[in-house]
This record gives structure tokens, C-alpha cells and sequence, in this order.
């Protein structure tokens, strides 16, 4: 692996987050192709195209935000990463429900191209998350990692083993995030 270099989410950079979702994030989970990182922004019930429109216009609209990351110029990875509170579908997990005042991020998603895995790219994309969240002003990230995935797919809201030891590099108290 070459530099990784991460950029954030902008509609200039649609067309690469497509070309990654479309063609290299699930070549060995093909069963997951139709996601686009949909499921926290909207019903991902009509399959792959309608998927692949949806986050398409987010992303125009500016109401998708993560990063991307490259090697030698072509996407290996992506981190869905927002403040908390442009998530609809985070927003079941709180009781009684998100403050439009509150200053928390919300890392819920990373893709690694398979080629890339086990390398530090959800690591880079993690920390590329943070800071943008205190340039922000948010107080706190929070990510949601699964404790005992059935299966490497299942560690897409990021590995445990990350998510903590980024949270310690960038919070005060580890309870932040």
C-alpha cells in the first residue's frame, strides 16, 4: 500500500464514492452491494438502484458526510462519520431522542476494500473523522462497534480494538466515545 490519503465527503467527490460502492467495497459480499452506507439516512428497501439514487442526491445536497480514502489515487475505503444528529436512523437508539443542541459526532459506518483491510485505513479514516468533529466544535464521538460480530462484514460500524484506541488519542475520557 502506497500513502493513504483521506479526503472528506464532498458532491465533487460523488462520482468516486459511487465507483467504490459500485464496484470494489463488497466484491467479496456481494450480498451487501445494494447498502451505499444507506441504512442510517433512509429505508433501503427498493434494492440497488433506488439505493445508489438515494445516496447519489444525498451527497449532492451535502446531507451525506464521511471520508474517503485512496491509495495511488483510487478509493479503498469509506467512513460514514456526521454529528449525530443528521442520522435519522441513529436517532432509535436514543431515549428520548437526540438534542438539536447537542455537540456529538457520530462514526457509524467504515468499508475497507478487501485488498486493503488489516492495513490501518479505518484507523486513518477514524482519525480523519475526529478531527473534523472538534474543527466542529462537537465535545464527543461516539461509534457503535459490535462486540462479537457473526462475521468480518458485521464490524462495519468499526472494529472495537479502533474505536477505542482512537477514542483515547482524541478524548479527554474515554467515555466520550
Amino acid at each position: 500500500m502506497g500513502a493513504l490519503v483521506v479526503k472528506e465527503l464532498t458532491p465533487s467527490l460523488r462520482d468516486d464514492f459511487l465507483h467504490f460502492f459500485d464496484n470494489i467495497a463488497f466484491a467479496d459480499n456481494p450480498d451487501w452491494s445494494d447498502c451505499y452506507c444507506s441504512a442510517y439516512h433512509f429505508a433501503n428497501n427498493k434494492g440497488k438502484a433506488e439505493s445508489r439514487r438515494e445516496a447519489s442526491s444525498l451527497i449532492e445536497e451535502d446531507r451525506m458526510h464521511g471520508f474517503l480514502a485512496y491509495d495511488n489515487g483510487k478509493p479503498v475505503g469509506w467512513c460514514n462519520a456526521a454529528p449525530r444528529s443528521s442520522y435519522p436512523g441513529v436517532q432509535w437508539l436514543m431515549s428520548p431522542g437526540p438534542d438539536k443542541y447537542e455537540r456529538v459526532g457520530s462514526i457509524v459506518c467504515f468499508v475497507v476494500a478487501p485488498s486493503h483491510r488489516g492495513q490501518g485505513v479505518a484507523s486513518q479514516l477514524l482519525n480523519a473523522a475526529c478531527n473534523k468533529f472538534s474543527q466542529k466544535g462537537l465535545e464527543y464521538a461516539e461509534a457503535y462497534p459490535v462486540k462479537k460480530p457473526e462475521s468480518a462484514a458485521y464490524n462495519f460500524p468499526g472494529p472495537c480494538q479502533c474505536t477505542s484506541r482512537t477514542a483515547s488519542a482524541h478524548t479527554a475520557t474515554p467515555t466520550g466515545i
